[in-house]
């Protein structure tokens, strides 16, 4: 058991291991298109820094998904039933899951992230406000195939997978695929998922929602370079990249780049790397979708669609899938 600062929940590190992370560094850098995956952004400045992007006023996937709660989460507990094993992919800061678990009541908690620091927070405030709820945390990458702790101790009924926001929409729909595939494995016959999935709409949305006028977005993007010099020991000069992203419409999806201002050389565990001016680092993808259309990925993967929730402008929705018997 772990003590936190408002109550008492089990802590499993799992995280991956520098060596491997700087293996992912090396491989992505080596690349003809140079890239670094999204999960890497998820240290304790980054954690904060998306926290702080989902409050801004041009980011509407947040608001539209709790709004989405809010109003449905009712139907979604009914939908799921008493005795859940609940297993959360990327917990963050936990305003959509409060709302879950409070009208679901499951019988354990399970949230897995892969940044420690704001699971640690995030798990002892909630055993803090729900002292009869057991709370396995995980400290691991959930794109990776995870072996849950035993917890046949808890009885429980069926396990139920939670991926709130639109993070789902950073996998290709290849990757999709294989992870919702590996997700159907994990809760099992007669388990059962729950999922943002972020809509298409106006491309303008989208270039707003990722290019905010604060530039916090841009923060978060080039905080990836700043983790890497001080985990890895690179030196990548944060003023020589700047901030890229746009609506790739031929592939429904946001990109995410960082781009060299100019002709230079950067240095990650002595490899060597050159970049030209104007070329870039592709750091993320966010892939928007209809309904129908993630429906059908759904099945490809194991899963059975049963239900759909979209707020009322038709931004965002949160899909149930089950995994039949």
């Amino acid at each position: 058991m772990t003590d936190g600062s408002a109550g008492r929940f089990e802590y499993l590190d799992l995280a991956p291991p520098q060596a491997s992370i700087l293996d992912d560094v090396i491989a992505g850098l080596s690349r003809p298109q140079k890239t670094l995956h999204a999960k890497f952004f998820y240290d304790e400045k980054g954690s904060a820094l998306f926290e702080a992007i989902c409050d801004l006023p041009e980011y509407y996937p947040t608001r539209a998904e709790i709004g989405i709660m809010r109003r449905h989460v009712a139907e979604m507990a009914t939908a799921l039933g008493p005795d859940v094993l609940l297993i959360e992919y990327g917990s963050g800061s936990g305003t959509k899951t409060h709302i879950l678990i409070d009208a679901l009541q499951p019988a354990v908690y399970a949230p897995i992230d892969i940044s420690g620091g704001a699971l640690k927070v995030f798990s002892a405030g909630l055993a803090g406000t729900n002292p009869g709820l057991p709370i396995s945390a995980i400290c691991a990458d959930y794109t990776q195939p995870i072996k849950l702790p035993d917890l046949t101790h808890i009885p429980y009924r069926r396990k139920v997978v939670y991926f709130p926001g639109s993070t789902i929409g950073n996998f290709t729909s290849a990757e999709m695929l294989d992870f919702l595939a590996v997700a159907c494995e994990l809760v099992g016959e007669g388990g059962a998922m729950l999922v943002g999935v972020d809509l298409k709409k106006d491309p303008a949305l989208l270039h707003a929602a990722y290019n905010d006028a604060k530039g916090v977005t841009a923060a978060f993007n080039l905080n990836l370079l700043a983790r890497i010099n001080r985990e890895l020991g690179a030196d990548f000069s944060l003023t020589g990249f700047w901030h890229y992203a746009f609506y790739n419409a031929s592939l429904g999806r946001i990109e995410m780049h960082l781009v060299s201002r100019r002709a230079q050389a950067v240095t990650v565990a002595g490899r060597t790397f050159a970049f030209h001016e104007g070329e870039s680092i592709h750091t993320e993808i966010s892939c928007k979708y209809e309904v129908a259309e993630f429906q059908a990925l759904a099945r490809q993967s194991g899963f059975t669609p049963l239900r759909v929730w979209v707020d009322q402008a038709r931004l965002f929705s949160v899909h149930l899938l089950s995994v039949e018997l």
